[in-house]
Order: C-alpha cells, then structure tokens, then sequence
C-alpha cells in the first residue's frame, strides 16, 4: 500500500453528483493504493467544502465528522418537494400566503439549540437497517425517528416571498432539507432546498478548497497535515523517548506550559510527522490514537 500520502484534503464539491463520486474522482490525483476518505456527506444538489482524509488521515476521520458545520442556503417557500429539495417532485401549497419577515424571524428562532429532527425520506439515515432513500425510491413507507441535533445560529441574508437565503451554522447530523421543511410546516406554506452550498467544516473552509477539475499536482499540494483533524493550532513534538512509551500504551508528562486548553490534541516526532492523538488528563498524556509508521506530516 502506497504510503507517501497522508493528510486532509478540502475540495470544493460541484453539484449534481454524490460525495462518493467526488472521492472516487480525487481518487486519480494520488497513487494506486492511496487510502481516501470523506468526513460528512453532501446531496447531490449541494456544493461546497467536503474534507477528504487521506492515507493515515483516515483514522482521524470521526474528528472531523464531530466538527460544526456552516451553510448558505436558498429556501422556496409556497411548496414542498418528497425530497425536501430541488431535485424532488413539487407540489405547490394551496392558499399559501407571504409570511412576514418578524414571522419569519420569530419561527426560525424556535430552530435554534439542541432541537428534535426528523431525517428526509431521501436520505442515508437507516431504516431497519436499510438506508431511508432506498426503500423511498421504491415507494415504500420511511418511518424515521427524531434525532438530537445542535442548531447555534441562523441568519437571514435575503428574503423576497417565495425566495429566502439563510446561513445555517449546525452539529453533526442536521438536515438543512429537514430544516427548510419544517419551517414551511410552521409557516403553514411549504417549503424546500432550492441551493445548498457548505462552506465551513470546522476550521476548514472553502477558500482552502481545491476543484475536481484541478491537476494532481496542485491537489497534493494543497495537502494538509493529518493533525488538522485534532487541533488547528501547531502541536508539540516529543521525544524518541516518549513516543516509544506512547508506542507501548503508556502514558507520558505534559511537560510543556501551554496545553492550549485542548482535551484531545496531536503530537509529533522528532521528524515532523503525526505521531499519536492524545487526551490530556491531570498533566499527562493518555495515547488514544497511535499513528507510528506512516510518513504522515
């Protein structure tokens, strides 16, 4: 297995094709044998910032998938689609009236913190097993239960009846098909994602992002270190010593005066390269993750 790529990459997902495909095409950019990874599913409608993981990086995916995510979105309102969005059959909502802008305000306020959300009918939540699109596609009856997801902030950055733009930052989990469906329900007027871009993963956003259309070249250059899944500031390196005690399970001295407030953080060896994911705990290091081996920097 190829072994000299290792890393995060951010792309820049065009519409009209899943994020699998968009892996597969990055898949050219790197040797045979490269391991590649995405941290959080995108419709086929939406654009934007998808983090791949790269080599080794691929451990260090579910860092990436617990980060906070923001999104522009373009809401019709006045109708309502089986698949929430734009790609989905519409039927317009009789009697549908233009919600005034404090109505609005006041019913996208109710969607802010810890919220219960019912997935899309189309989409990759699981239904006795089986994804919900699956048994959609074919007609079938989607019972899917609510899910506790984080809402922190929605901004409303233009509305003219039937067309509203909102930026959306979101937890882990949230549909923002589910989101625009749910405020037509409480509008009383329908609505569904007509445009969807997400342009902030975290700390990774879309002016790092690299197009499918780009040469290899310049997306291994855009190559990120591995450790940026943990930690966006530079992580500490540590000795031969202590790596080969984190090697062996046991934990070693936070000897450094700046843990910089991080529970979980990256460490480095001698020789630059991603050498462990460690919890901090009472001054010392607690391995969870141990990367030795790869030349991941």
């Amino acid at each position: 297995m190829n072994t000299n790529f290792h890393g995060l990459l951010v792309i820049d997902k065009p519409a009209g094709i899943t994020s699998r495909t968009a892996v597969d095409r990055a898949q050219g950019w790197f040797p045979k044998g490269t391991r590649l990874g995405h941290t959080g599913t995108l419709d086929p409608l939406a654009t934007g910032v998808l983090v791949l993981c790269v080599g080794v990086a691929t451990r260090l995916a579910e860092y990436v998938q617990l980060m906070p995510k923001v999104y522009r979105a373009g809401i019709i309102l006045g109708a309502t689609s089986d698949t929430d969005d734009a790609d989905g059959a519409l039927t317009p909502s009789a009697d549908a009236k233009s919600p005034s802008r404090a109505l609005l305000e006041e019913h996208l306020a109710s969607f802010l913190g810890k919220i219960a959300q019912i997935p899309p009918a189309y989409s990759a939540a699981k239904v006795s097993g089986r994804r919900a699109y699956a048994l959609a596609r074919k007609g079938k009856e989607v019972d899917l239960q609510p899910r506790t997801v984080m809402i922190e902030r929605i901004d409303i950055i233009n509305y003219t009846y039937p067309h509203l733009e909102l930026v959306v930052r979101c937890g882990k989990g949230t549909y923002i098909r589910s989101l625009a469906r749910d405020l037509g329900i409480r509008l009383g007027c329908g609505g569904y994602i007509a445009s969807l871009r997400r342009t902030e993963v975290g700390w990774f956003t879309e002016g790092q992002s690299v197009e499918l259309h780009a040469t290899p070249a310049a997306a291994r250059t855009a190559l990120l270190p591995a450790w940026r899944a943990v930690q966006d500031g530079p992580p500490n390196i540590i000795t031969e010593e202590e790596a080969t005690q984190l090697l062996q399970g046991k934990r070693i001295r936070a000897s450094w005066p700046d843990p910089r407030d991080l529970a979980v953080m990256a460490v480095l060896d001698a020789e630059g390269r991603t050498f462990a994911i460690v919890e901090l705990i009472d001054g010392w290091m607690q391995p969870i993750k141990v990367l030795a081996g790869a030349n991941a920097k």
